[in-house]
């Protein structure tokens, strides 16, 4: 459809379609511009993460519904639930790995963590990695 022929006459279905679909596109656009921004914002790689991750998955459901809305066409549908589903699954595991990668090269503010659950567990495997390779403890194994 075009612009053109956008009606926000509420008393016909395509009216009501019509105003869903352009809510969930100012919605959608607004998640996206506020990942934008809290990744300029934000002071250290973990605040990054958690912005580019949450409202940006959310902000793409609510554009890609808004496209389904607007095609008006039951086929357009499942590309885009496969898109969205892509999304979902990859983004939770790029920011994993992006965190991991932050956390072991101390590309983070301590100080704005209030709990570090992973320190004890880094040190171990630290200490692990150093007994074997033979600069730990001196004694034979």
């Amino acid at each position: 459809m075009s612009p053109d022929s956008w009606s926000f006459d509420l008393t016909t279905g395509d009216g009501w379609i019509n105003l869903v679909s352009a809510v969930f596109m100012v919605l959608g656009a607004l998640m996206s511009l506020g990942a934008a921004i809290g990744l300029l914002r934000f002071p250290d790689l973990l605040s990054r993460m958690h912005a580019a991750t949450k409202p940006q998955v959310l902000g793409l459901f609510l554009l890609l519904s808004s496209i389904g809305l607007q095609m008006r066409t039951w086929w357009v549908w499942p590309v885009l639930l496969v898109a969205w589903i892509f999304q979902l699954l990859t983004a939770p595991v790029s920011a994993h790995m992006v965190g991991r990668a932050g956390y072991r090269t101390k590309h983070l503010h301590r100080e704005l963590l209030s709990t570090d659950e992973l320190d004890a567990v880094v040190q171990k495997a630290a200490a692990k990695a150093a007994r074997k390779d033979g600069f730990g403890d001196p004694s034979p194994h």
